[in-house]
């Protein structure tokens, strides 16, 4: 008979970021909270402006709540996550012949040069170490003069908050438990980096800084939410930027 190992074996790190464990938790606390429903989505839509006929790849699109608002404001929209478990609920939201792909964004981006007219990236930034590779995939994918619109937790928001200080200055890794939020443990990973970090960022990927916008909630939200809507209104969150190509050399866009 076998003998068995007494040497301790190291338990297995615990995963991050798997949004597959808890995509049915996620997505349904997706569809009314404060900060997604009534917040960060609405900033977003409104950034956009009139999508009709526009082709517009939903970066991070996880169960298609984004995907879906702007279909029905008439976008073409493509969507992409790294989670299979949220594209799985975004093909079930959104239909059969929903254009989705399961891709991670610090890969090369499964799509030709100039194939859309906006990409928006909805809270997904702030997951990358190296924001380089990535930005540089969706400038590439971006038609002369089309958009980036993304979304980040707001670079002042640790700093102010954490004990100790963290270095403003520094591009640094940190850890959250979301067990208020899915109703199960979920280990969170976020890379948090200065503001300046990030539009340099954007800078050297051959963007154009035209929009910083810091939202405020929908007013909407105010009976529905009623103790948070006035604390959401008065601080700091998210941060969202609008991001373009210039036009081609002798364009008159």
């Amino acid at each position: 008979m076998p003998t068995a190992d007494h040497h301790a074996q190291p338990a297995p790190p615990a995963r991050v970021n798997d949004y597959d464990s808890f995509a049915e938790a996620y997505s349904a606390l997706g569809e009314t909270s404060l900060l997604n429903a009534y917040y960060e989505r609405p900033a977003m839509l409104s950034l956009a402006g009139d999508v009709t006929g526009r082709r517009i790849l939903d970066a991070g699109c996880g169960a298609g709540p984004l995907f879906a608002a702007l279909r029905e404001r008439g976008a073409l929209v493509t969507g992409l996550d790294s989670s299979a478990g949220m594209v799985e609920l975004a093909r079930r939201r959104l239909g059969a012949d929903a254009d989705l792909h399961v891709a991670d964004l610090g890969d090369p981006l499964p799509f030709a040069d100039g194939a859309f007219d906006d990409v928006l990236a909805s809270l997904v930034l702030h997951y990358l170490e190296d924001w380089g590779p990535t930005l540089a995939e969706m400038r590439r994918v971006l038609r002369p003069g089309g958009r980036l619109i993304t979304s980040v937790q707001h670079p002042f928001v640790d700093y102010a908050t954490q004990d100790p200080r963290p270095d403003y200055h520094a591009t640094t890794n940190y850890t959250q438990d979301w067990t208020d939020l899915v109703g199960q443990a979920a280990r969170m990973s976020f890379w948090r980096r200065p503001l300046h970090a990030m539009t340099d960022a954007f800078t050297a990927a051959g963007f154009r800084l035209a929009v910083i916008s810091e939202p405020q909630p929908d007013p909407a939200a105010r009976e529905l939410y009623p103790d948070d809507f006035d604390d959401l209104s008065t601080r700091m969150c998210f941060l969202l930027f609008v991001l373009e190509v210039p036009p081609a050399t002798g364009s008159a866009e």
